[in-house]
């Protein structure tokens, strides 16, 4: 009497297996750490692109309706610092820790996000002898996202002047 074998897989069939599986997760693997890595990147755009555009309409906002530019004082003059008088109340805008900040009546309030940090500002007078006041503001923002080619970083500038 013969004692039947049960079918199974043989050692070779069994490695091919593992190899076919092996190239699959390594490949799945490299497709979500690339997925994961543009994600990082398209947030760290949107932000420096919102906090930009958030702040130069801010700034442009502020600056057109003042009644007077304090700091920087005179044309030429560049500073780190901005100071309007708007309806009497003076607003300073300054950063501190990476954060544009204004300070006012009300307190001190942060005008970029958390996910960018504001470096390089630079306030700039200038105009004409009698004419309204006109300031040039320049700015860099940059993500907090951590990337693989480095944060995104992007330059902003724009020229306001009194509308008044």
């Amino acid at each position: 009497m013969t004692i039947p074998y049960k079918r199974g897989h043989t050692i070779v069939e069994l490695l091919v297996y593992m190899g076919i599986l092996s190239i699959l997760l390594v490949t799945l693997t490299n497709l979500f750490s690339l997925i994961v890595n543009l994600r990082l990147e398209a947030e760290g755009m949107s932000a420096v692109e919102q906090d930009g555009d958030f702040l130069l309409s801010r700034l442009f906002y502020d600056i057109s309706r003042a009644d007077s530019i304090t700091v920087p004082a005179d044309n030429g003059d560049t500073t780190s610092t901005l100071q309007l008088v708007i309806g009497g109340v003076t607003h300073t805008y300054a950063t501190a820790s990476g954060q544009l900040q204004i300070t006012n009546d009300n307190g001190t309030d942060n005008l970029n996000g958390v996910d960018t940090t504001v470096s390089n500002i630079s306030f700039q007078r200038i105009g004409n002898v009698g004419g309204q006041s006109t300031v040039n503001v320049a700015f860099t923002l940059t993500s907090v996202a951590v990337q693989i080619q480095g944060p995104e970083t992007k330059s902003f500038s724009t020229t306001v002047g009194i509308r008044k």
